[in-house]
């Protein structure tokens, strides 16, 4: 057993709350929400509920975390830890919820805390607390080391950290031009209520409509001598419009069109340059969820009287909305090093790709056409950060070249595996509460180097479906064989675009699938997508990540029916 799989498998979770609990009432509110579509991520639920204005407030002072930070490395070290890491959270969280007519749900949460990871007699060891004073990370820290002793009684390895050097007192922010915080709720609420209301206005049946914005403030202390604040803010503006045909009682849904983002408020600023014209419109760095709802309703229409695909082999045109979930569930995952392994196995499955694969230097993952790289650097992204939860200064690798497998996703305790001299820098724990582990960067797919447009592309099928928007989808547990629905999928004849299709999925391996890309536009068609709450781990944690790519055609691709007939 591994150093890795011991961590997974045997940590001790040492968690020592102080005062550390929510009201019954503030329990109620958060945890029996019926938001319909809408779901809100575990991690934005946890903490204690604030008031809006207190979302401004400033957190303790840099020089203070550096103080608190000192206190609990030089702790661990007295006790025999060989290495420390100290990691100091607030994490604060908005969530603002719509439904037709009404507010559903408005919940402002914070959660502060210290957590403590270290390496004592060659074992991992952890341990956590919301007592935020130098007797509180002292008392942890000592805590951790006991916990790596009491491991270190049945290890069979050592852990193996690749070196890294420490970056001394430095800071990374997210370059946001608006915090999302300082927009008044009340502007957010009336915002979501005039979406509700274009949507019902335009024959909807129903709408859900939320405002998700997160901001993790988060400093990162360790033996190595690093000493890194950061300032990450995320936020996800997203709907479903449903529509019922009440004469025969069949319904159906369209989401938003657009991405959860490494942004501020601004992203909810329109703006033209912005937008992707075609078929229906999409958006980049900017959304107008206005005109996405208008749309998004008449769509829903065509949606319901629309004819039902013929079952078949077709030319798929995958929008970047669309093809990015594809690329999450069966690149980005398979790829995740612990899963590789065999350490990641109760949370959605281990992987078909193995390292002799890798080893073997040929392995054709995907067509020549095909080139796939892992980021945490990507304005915009989910995943942008300067430094990963472990200090590592973030980076980009490639994971498919040309078609060929040639790198996975790794971490400090990884990298050794691989024969890799430092770590990829993807390393995250969704709080302070929780041990930092291998999570997904981004992963995107590379556009093509030649002039092409998503026009292009379409004139070049003869028969085929366009499908716009991520759907339900399934993949197996070693994220091999797979099927994937849409939101709006559109029939291709002799390269021009007939009408609407409803009742699409497509089916394929992953193999197969990445060898039959054919086309890929290029970087003026360039869009991210992505999860803004990806579960991974026992006990789960949520990470949220993003995956570019341009519109892409894959050939000769089953498409199935799935029409429910009762």
């Amino acid at each position: 057993m591994t150093s890795n799989l011991l961590r997974k498998v045997l940590f001790c979770f040492s968690y020592h709350p102080k005062d550390y609990t929510l009201k019954r009432k503030e329990f109620l509110q958060l945890s029996a929400m019926n938001v319909g579509a809408i779901m809100i991520p575990r991690f934005m639920q946890a903490g204690k509920q604030i008031d809006e204005s207190a979302l401004l407030n400033d957190g303790i002072d840099v020089k203070v975390k550096k103080e608190l930070s000192d206190t609990a490395l030089n702790a661990a070290k007295s006790k025999g830890a060989t290495y420390t890491d100290v990691r100091i959270g607030r994490y604060l969280n908005q969530f603002v919820i719509t439904r037709d007519k009404r507010v559903q749900n408005v919940a402002n949460t914070e959660s502060f805390g210290v957590g403590i990871r270290v390496i004592a007699n060659g074992c991992w060891g952890f341990s956590a607390t919301n007592e935020v004073t130098k007797d509180g990370v002292a008392k942890c820290a000592e805590r951790a080391v006991a916990v790596a002793k009491a491991n270190s009684k049945i290890k069979a390895n050592v852990v193996n950290l690749v070196p890294q050097k420490g970056y001394g007192q430095v800071s990374w922010k997210t370059p946001i031009e608006v915090n999302a915080f300082t927009v008044p709720v009340k502007d957010k609420v009336d915002l979501l209520l005039k979406v509700n209301d274009l949507a019902v206005q335009g024959g909807a049946s129903f709408i859900n409509a939320a405002i998700l914005a997160v901001n993790e403030q988060k400093y990162f202390a360790s033996s190595d001598g690093s000493y890194i604040d950061q300032d990450i803010h995320r936020i996800y503006p997203t709907f479903t419009v449903t529509g019922v045909d009440k004469a025969s009682g069949k319904f159906t849904t369209r989401a938003s069109f657009s991405s959860p983002v490494g942004m501020g408020y601004e992203y909810l600023t329109p703006s033209d340059s912005e937008k992707v014209k075609g078929i229906v419109t999409r958006y980049k760095d900017r959304y107008d969820i206005i005109e996405d709802v208008k749309a998004a309703t008449e769509d829903v229409k065509q949606k319901l009287t629309a004819p039902s695909v013929e079952p078949g082999k077709y030319d798929l045109v995958l929008d970047p909305s669309h093809l990015w979930l594809t690329i999450h569930e069966s690149v980005a995952h398979p790829t995740e090093l612990d899963r590789v392994l065999g350490y990641e196995a109760n949370y959605a499955g281990t992987s078909f790709l193995t390292l002799d694969k890798l080893k073997s230097g040929n392995f054709k993952f995907g067509s020549d056409i095909v080139n796939i790289k892992a980021d945490k650097l990507q304005k915009g992204s989910l995943g942008a950060v300067g430094y990963d939860d472990e200090g590592v200064g973030t980076k980009e690798w490639d994971i498919i070249k040309n078609g060929v497998l040639v790198n996975f996703q790794a971490i400090r305790d990884q990298a050794h595996i691989l024969g890799l001299k430092e770590s990829q820098g993807c390393c995250y724990a969704q709080s302070w509460a929780d041990v930092q582990f291998q999570r997904m960067p981004n992963i995107s797919l590379l556009p093509g180097k030649e002039k092409k447009s998503v026009d292009d592309i379409i004139r070049g099928v003869e028969k085929g479906i366009y499908i716009i928007g991520n759907g339900s989808f399934s993949i197996d547990q070693q994220r091999y064989n797979f099927q994937f629905g849409g939101q709006t999928f559109y029939e291709i004849k002799n390269g021009k675009i007939t009408g609407m299709l409803k009742d699409v999925a497509y089916q394929a391996n992953t193999q197969e699938f990445w060898n039959s890309c054919s086309a890929i536009a290029d970087k003026s068609d360039y869009r991210l997508g992505g999860a803004f709450n990806d579960g991974k781990g026992q006990p789960g944690q949520s990470n949220a990540v993003s995956h570019g790519c341009a519109t892409t055609r894959f050939n000769g691709v089953n498409v199935i029916n799935t029409a429910r007939k009762i």
